[in-house]
């Protein structure tokens, strides 16, 4: 079984790869964001995975707040999604030879964690992606979960939220590294369950409302697993 999920890690890494070619490509030729549905589409049909969403997308959302598993999370967002999602991320990232690429063309978000002037960088970007209608899309953990438990979220979202009293979404991904593990070299098809919470307005009075929306989202996402064996 594990060398049969070894190899199926290696053909699902070589056709994410392959719709990262296809998002570059498109990108000058369609208005955005069809050339990364496109892309993450290609990935779902071709590598089997399927989504079971509870809640709804609210039309309003100006902020998503999602917590991160596996690389398959952008992918799957994309897919559920019709909005035209600005993802904030590691500088590192848009560094990366190719992968940058796909990043940057769509004029995604890159944070300098360690650069003064960070904040304030994104709050520029930040403001300019709501101007241009799109939604920023962040997980405010800043890196992959190896556990089931969130990681502290980063201070980052709430500036920005409550900077421009931003209309917030939470979502949560069930398990998706017991899907797509690119450390342990593993992957399998399955359904992936995604929970639309409640949107809000932030209100920067409440120094709190992170930290609670934390504890609210793993919650949640222990209620589903206690109450889906399908998910262990």
């Amino acid at each position: 079984m594990k060398i049969f999920a070894h190899l199926s890690w290696l053909i699902a890494t070589a056709i994410i790869f392959i719709s990262l070619t296809i998002s570059i490509i498109l990108h000058p030729l369609l208005p955005r964001p069809y050339a990364r549905k496109i892309s993450a589409w290609t990935v779902r049909i071709m590598i089997f995975f399927s989504t079971d969403v509870k809640g709804e997308e609210d039309p309003a959302a100006q902020m998503y707040l999602i917590n991160h598993q596996s690389d398959l999370d952008i992918g799957i967002m994309e897919t559920i999604s019709k909005k035209d999602l600005s993802w904030v991320a590691k500088k590192e990232l848009f560094d990366v030879p190719f992968f940058g690429l796909a990043m940057s063309m769509p004029e995604d978000i890159p944070i300098e964690r360690q650069s003064k002037n960070a904040l304030m960088r994104l709050l520029k970007a930040s403001k300019d992606r709501l101007n241009k209608g799109r939604v920023i899309t962040m997980f405010p953990e800043g890196t992959r979960s190896r556990t089931s438990r969130m990681l502290p979220f980063k201070n980052g979202a709430k500036v920005v939220a409550d900077k421009y009293q931003l209309k917030v979404q939470p979502i949560v991904l069930m398990q998706t590294a017991k899907y797509y593990d690119i450390k342990k070299f593993y992957y399998k098809p399955g359904k992936i369950t995604v929970i639309f919470l409640d949107s809000f307005i932030a209100d920067k009075s409440d120094e709190n409302w992170l930290k609670n929306l934390r504890e609210k989202m793993q919650k949640v996402y222990d209620d589903e697993l206690a109450n889906n064996p399908g998910h262990r």
